[in-house]
């Protein structure tokens, strides 16, 4: 450890005592994440409690330079917790305060290390819940700071259309809020929304106030299959024109079926299948669900199926709950890594489509789709040897003309996961040179020591 990083380490054990450690197996654990990414640990590890001490922590580090990592729960895929240049990982897990409920407003104000589980375990009984569920049990820092988003997208949005307002610890170690709890203003820049999805780079997310919605009096799912692809993106296209309003709509191809089969002991028929989720009034849900079985027969879908019953709908998603466990499990000892791009809905079936022939026609081992239809997000999860630079080396020449093919379609390079550290080249292919310097300028402006996540979005 240089004279620097230990002059650093001393000031921030001063201010948090036992909470500042710089023990190894604690900074190993902060330095990864669920990605593919090799274990970068910081110098030390900051265990905060308050706004205030984040913004104290930012200051110390600030003066020397020294480089800071935000660290929520560790659930991101994309390196963006990894310390790849060191320096002070602030863990923000021991911030699980809600400090305001306002049902009239139907708003919450919460810490940073607060989780979405621990938060609508609060509000079970109030009539109200946070529908932003991005599969792990992620903090809602975390969640800001990637503009998460999951199964439920398409009828609640991503979190930049469910928060009102953040608390942020700039760099500089002020605390500033960027917004009031209005629902609408038209003053100034919108500060919220670029805070929201900057990974950690522009300074810590310590609060985030959020818009709450009402718990519907039904639920009803469904479930239904098809011999072709397009013929289910062609349903849910028409079906949306429609009108027809959905909660969930996911996408699972054949392949993905079988081995969730194999690993459940299911008899699923292995076809692609939409699984669905309407909510609203009794009669509402079941409206819905008839209306969507009517059109799903007109593009050829059969093993139709619908139910309201609690029982009986999570045993019909129990396939899209397993899909990762079920994917892991057909190559043991490998890997899975997925893709994350996301085209407009009319791109869709063609971006889709394309892309399997090129995976067909370069890769042998298993692959399977998982799509988030209705928002034309999709994952090609790959199951690759670790220890196989022939494998990483055909993934990443498939994976750059996944990117190639989506962005020439309108589309993005990234639809929920974040650029972090694997997507950092594809940013000026998306926004052009000019975005892309305008994004550092404002990297810049905020944070001229480049102290924050640094490496991360940018290659430096």
């Amino acid at each position: 450890m240089n004279r620097l990083a230990k002059n650093v380490i001393d000031q921030l054990s001063r201010l948090l005592g036992k909470r500042c450690t710089a023990n190894r197996v604690v900074c190993e654990q902060h330095g990864r994440d669920e990605s593919r990414h090799e274990v970068a640990p910081p110098d030390v590890v900051c265990f905060v409690h308050s706004p205030e001490e984040v913004a104290a922590v930012l200051k110390i580090c600030n003066r020397a330079s020294f480089p800071v990592v935000p660290f929520g729960a560790g659930t991101n895929v994309e390196g963006q917790v990894c310390a790849i240049r060191g320096g002070a990982s602030i863990d923000m897990s021991e911030m699980t305060a809600i400090t305001r409920f306002s049902q009239a407003d139907m708003d919450c104000t919460v810490q940073a290390g607060v989780t979405r589980e621990q938060l609508n375990d609060y509000l079970r009984d109030t009539g109200l819940f946070f529908p932003i569920d991005p599969g792990a049990n992620a903090t809602i820092g975390g969640m800001a700071a990637t503009n998460a988003s999951g199964t439920t997208t398409v009828a609640y949005g991503s979190m930049k259309e469910n928060v009102l307002a953040l608390r942020v610890a700039l760099p500089s170690g002020e605390l500033i809020n960027t917004a009031s709890r209005a629902r609408k203003s038209s003053a100034g820049y919108d500060l919220t929304r670029l805070f929201i999805g900057s990974e950690g780079t522009l300074g810590v997310i310590t609060e985030v106030t959020l818009r709450l919605h009402g718990r519907t009096e039904a639920v009803s799912a469904a479930r239904v299959c098809f011999s072709d692809i397009a013929e289910a993106i062609e349903t849910v296209t028409s079906a949306m024109q429609s009108g027809i309003r959905f909660a969930r709509i996911e996408l699972l191809d054949a392949t993905q079926i079988r081995a969730i089969n194999r690993y459940s002991k299911t008899d699923y028929l292995e076809q692609a299948t939409l699984f669905l989720e309407f909510h609203g009034s009794a009669s509402g849900v079941a409206e819905q669900a008839g209306l969507f079985g009517v059109i799903a027969a007109e593009f050829g879908g059969s093993d139709w199926q619908w139910t309201a019953n609690e029982n009986e709908r999570r045993q019909m998603w129990s396939a899209r709950h397993h899909a990762a466990f079920a994917t892991r499990a057909a190559r043991p000892g490998c890997i899975a890594v997925a893709t994350d791009v996301c085209v407009p809905l009319s791109h869709l079936a063609e971006c889709i489509a394309r892309t399997r022939e090129d995976i067909e026609t370069h890769w042998r081992w298993p692959f399977m789709l998982t799509a988030h239809i209705g928002d034309g997000n999709f994952h090609y999860v790959f199951l690759i040897d670790p220890d196989s630079e022939a494998e990483w080396s055909t993934y990443n020449a498939l994976y750059e003309r996944l990117v190639d093919r989506a962005l020439g379609m309108s589309g993005t390079c990234t639809g929920e996961h974040g650029i972090g550290l694997g997507k950092r080249k594809y940013l000026p292919r998306e926004f052009g040179e000019s975005g892309a310097a305008l994004m550092r300028a404002i990297k810049s402006a905020i944070d001229p020591n480049n102290i924050m996540n640094p490496g991360k979005i940018f290659e430096n």
